[in-house]
């Protein structure tokens, strides 16, 4: 990301980004509530234009006014939504097929399935299968979901605040699925949250916003070398809160 800018029309949120994900890595994007986190995120997936700057994905540019270049930056990138954003009236199955469905409408059957519960048992849901949403615990519905966004293979796998909603117990093992499979399938992962545990256990790099700009880009343990106040605060405020 080149000296990106981002907002909604004549309001600016973020200005002067500059930042790189680095493959195979999870890279945490946080901040107070209201900096300006989702509206990052929706740009990384091609959502929201940006006001100003550059995006590269792979050295390629990514051009918001062109339907060809943000067909091909769909096509490499799987996004796990915050509430899961499954299909209530489709089957667990039928929502991880989804993607497939609609990209590949002359794909085999045989081919499908195969895709389908191989990433229905990365997740631990292939007994699940038939069941439809509304059958799921809070956390099976969101690694429903991130099957779904597995299921094409897409290159980065983006999550907007995955631990949101589930208890401490469902987060940690949501936050366990998430390493194992960065380790087992090499997955570069961008998660954007202010969980603080979460952050502790799986983050590679961080990305810290703070009043419209970027504060802070590194690896997750320079943050306490740095001896910042608002990084400092943030931490510890969020870590009394979390008690």
């Amino acid at each position: 990301m080149c000296d990106l800018s981002v907002g909604y029309e004549k309001s600016t949120v973020l200005e002067e980004l500059n930042f790189t994900i680095l493959k195979g890595e999870v890279t945490i994007i946080l901040g107070k509530s209201g900096c300006g986190k989702s509206t990052l995120l929706k740009t990384l997936i091609g959502l929201i234009p940006p006001t100003r700057g550059e995006i590269f994905f792979s050295g390629e540019k990514i051009d918001f006014h062109s339907e060809v270049s943000l067909q091909s930056l769909y096509n490499r990138i799987g996004v796990l939504y915050q509430n899961g954003a499954l299909l209530n009236s489709l089957s667990v199955y039928e929502n991880v097929a989804l993607p497939i469905r609609m990209k590949h409408q002359a794909f085999k059957r045989e081919n499908e399935e195969q895709m389908v519960y191989q990433r229905l048992s990365q997740v631990g849901l292939r007994e699940s299968a038939g069941k439809y949403p509304s059958e799921l615990s809070g956390g099976m519905r969101k690694r429903a979901a991130l099957a779904r966004a597995m299921v094409l293979d897409p290159e980065i796998i983006f999550c907007d605040e995955p631990s949101a909603g589930l208890d401490p117990i469902t987060s940690s093992g949501l936050d366990d699925l998430l390493m194992n499979l960065k380790k087992t399938l090499g997955m570069t992962v961008v998660v954007v949250t202010h969980e603080l545990r979460s952050i502790e256990k799986i983050a590679d790099r961080v990305i810290v916003l703070h009043e419209g700009r970027m504060h802070f880009s590194g690896e997750y343990d320079e943050l306490f070398s740095l001896k910042d106040t608002f990084i400092d605060t943030f931490f510890l405020r969020k870590g009394k809160d979390d008690d």
